[in-house]
């Protein structure tokens, strides 16, 4: 992978910190992927093998239930997806479809594992962007369904 690809992967908070010869050794082992509109990079319930980068284009993150397909986010070039899965080992929460045309670099969860035989530090610190990042997308849901239930209650708020 190119200079370009470094920067891309250097700017983003999961591979914070990472050494240059990590994200080297990394992306070595990476491809990129190509995704049409409306098709998908993956769809909920499937086995999680990969997180992935966005390189061009944007995605809609969707999450299906009896009520319908719901969009929860909408991301961009430099945002990742399909981390929460490499961590929990459960098949996939949600499907990301393509909404415009996407490339994204693909990081097979084998080659994130393999690190930790190359670099027992870098895999740690990776682990720890991970966790980072999932906290911070839990403290934006847990504001979100706040919100909602101060909506639904209209003042019925609970006390001690």
């Amino acid at each position: 992978m190119s200079a370009e690809h470094i920067e891309l992967i250097r700017a983003m908070a999961v591979f914070g910190g990472l050494s240059d010869s990590a994200l080297s050794w990394l992306l070595d082992r990476t491809h990129e992927r190509e995704v049409d509109t409306g098709e998908c990079f993956f769809e909920s319930g499937q086995p999680a093998d990969s997180l992935y980068v966005l390189e061009r284009g944007r995605v809609a993150v969707l999450r299906s239930t009896e009520d319908g397909l719901w969009q929860l986010a909408e991301l961009g070039p430099g945002d990742c997806f399909g981390e929460m899965s490499l961590i929990d080992f459960n098949p996939r929460s949600a499907t990301v479809r393509a909404v415009e045309p996407c490339l994204a670099i693909e990081i097979p969860q084998a080659e994130i594992h393999a690190l930790y035989e190359h670099d027992l530090k870098q895999f740690t610190l990776i682990q720890m962007n991970f966790a980072r990042e999932l906290s911070r997308r839990l403290r934006r849901a847990d504001e979100l369904v706040c919100q909602t239930l101060k909506q639904a209650a209209a003042g019925h708020r609970y006390s001690t």
